[in-house]
């Protein structure tokens, strides 16, 4: 090839799911043959129906070999999603016949037994329908047939040459149901996908999938949660922050507090995210709240994870102390998420985010709280490094993320069972301190990346204008401690009425 020649560039086939796309780059290469393993359950059957529907809806003409499977199996399979399989040709290589206990043999028709029989009826049928794209369901059989190793690599070798003469693509699936991983697959096939099902502790399974191998193309490694759903898979590839970097304006926007504003150095910054720490009923999720009403009212859209309290609950309590959010909800502007993340993995709460994000325009994000978020979730690894991208994508993207995070004890010494102050770029400290037998609230914002916040630790509370913030507690010592000693005079800093009991 000279210099001045041109490399042919091949379009893309997609494979039906648009997660597994993005992680593959686009799709498959054409008239190539890829191996899908995973063990019985995992989705190889629901993905392979996937990507034939797909050739089917951009006009090719596709065949589904089935050495496994019945086709009344499969089309149940189909009809349990909503498809149907009209369209798509369907090769059986199995019949009643092959089941009948008097034959001393595997589920195949005497005539197909030997092995070169079966391929060369797959061989036959290919030449009938002429398919650009094929799936073989499954190698599993073919190896049962072959007897040896050998025999069962030429095998696959020879089916191999056949397709690719035929600029077929092809999906080859096996259940790994050998005694050994059989490597070979990998060296003969073009693209390995894996799929995997894990089972915890408590909860629902979780999937995930990774690409092995992708000749000659860019894909995304590591491991990528993916779930089956009513319609298919949904593939949630994993999250690399620096992919999605966006202009935004920086400049800082109101908490809907101008005393929460003054605490801050001038508000919430864009691409930046504020942790609320305090322990439990101090007001993290109405502080929260109220700058989400804020952002709302300055035409912005915005997202709210709830982990730890119902939608149901947080409107009626927001409400009485006048955070209507019930009109933004209805016109979209607002969403409301109750997420259980006994059946969510961190993959699909990322893709949550980032549909929040890219689909809905969302401009401020709450996760309420990072207590049920993490701790709900002690079987899965590195979550930390996780939330750090996730944060590190929404700073990317212009978005204010507001996370919530309760300590353990309310008056004195509380404690963390999470550090997670090193991902915060702003962290606003709340507690409890008791003065004349009452029990009051303070704020202070303890750290700030992009201003020069206030350093006073303010008395602060909620009635039917939100949230309030009084004077510096300039007269008192000891207030993060819960007991504050004060001086002559330090009282009249005090809310005179005391803070509303709702909060």
């Amino acid at each position: 090839m000279t210099p001045t020649q041109a490399v042919p560039v091949r379009s893309r086939v997609s494979t039906g799911v648009a997660g597994l796309d993005n992680v593959v780059s686009g799709g498959l290469e054409p008239g190539r043959v890829y191996l899908v393993e995973g063990t019985p359950g995992t989705g190889k059957t629901t993905l392979s129906l996937q990507f034939l529907m797909a050739g089917r809806a951009a006009g090719e003409r596709t065949l589904y070999v089935t050495l496994s499977e019945s086709e009344a199996e499969l089309r149940t399979v189909a009809a349990s999603h909503g498809w149907t399989l009209d369209g798509v040709d369907i090769f059986e290589l199995i019949n009643e016949v092959g089941l009948a206990p008097d034959l001393e043999q595997t589920v195949l028709h005497p005539s197909e037994l030997e092995l070169g029989e079966t391929a060369r009826g797959v061989m036959d049928r290919v030449e009938a329908v002429q398919p650009t794209r094929v799936v073989f369901d499954s190698l599993s059989e073919m190896r049962m047939l072959a007897q040896s190793p050998l025999r069962y690599r030429r095998q696959v070798l020879a089916l191999k040459h056949f397709f690719t003469q035929r600029g077929c693509t092809v999906l080859l699936l096996d259940d790994r149901t050998g005694t050994n991983t059989d490597l070979q697959l990998h060296s003969i096939a073009h693209g390995v996908v894996t799929l995997e099902q894990l089972a915890l502790d408590y909860g629902a399974e979780r999937r995930r999938l990774r690409v092995v191998k992708l000749r000659g193309s860019q894909f995304r490694g590591g491991y990528h949660d993916f779930s089956i759903e009513p319609g298919g898979l949904e593939v949630y590839p994993r999250l690399i922050a620096a992919e999605h970097h966006s202009e935004f304006d920086d400049q800082p926007v109101s908490t809907g507090s101008p005393g929460l504003d003054r605490l801050l150095g001038g508000g919430l910054v864009p691409g930046t995210n504020t942790l609320l720490i305090g322990p439990s009923g101090a007001g993290k999720t109405t502080t929260a709240a109220r700058a989400m009403l804020a952002a709302l009212e300055r035409g912005d859209h915005a997202a709210h994870f709830l982990f730890d309290e119902g939608t149901r609950t947080l409107l009626t309590r927001t409400a009485s102390l006048g955070i209507h959010l019930q009109t933004y909800l209805e016109s979209g502007a607002l969403q409301l998420r109750q997420i259980d993340p006994a059946e969510l993995s961190p993959g699909q709460f990322a893709g949550l985010i980032r549909a929040a994000v890219e689909q809905d325009g969302a401009k401020l994000i709450v996760i309420d709280s990072l207590n049920a978020y993490l701790q709900s979730m002690p079987g899965e690894r590195h979550l930390l490094l996780q939330m750090h991208e996730m944060l590190s994508y929404l700073n990317q993207c212009g978005v204010v993320t507001l996370m919530v995070l309760g300590q353990h004890g309310l008056i004195g010494e509380v404690r963390t069972e999470l550090d997670l102050s090193y991902l915060a770029d702003s962290i606003m400290l709340l507690r409890y301190f008791e003065v004349d037998g009452e029990v009051r609230k303070a704020v202070s914002v303890v750290k700030t990346r992009t201003a020069a916040h206030e350093r006073s630790i303010r008395e602060y509370w909620f009635d039917q204008g939100g949230v309030q913030v009084g004077e510096p507690l300039t007269g008192f010592r000891g207030l993060l401690g819960g007991s504050p000693v004060w001086t002559d005079g330090a009282a009249a800093l005090l809310h005179s009425t005391g803070p509303s009991s709702v909060g």
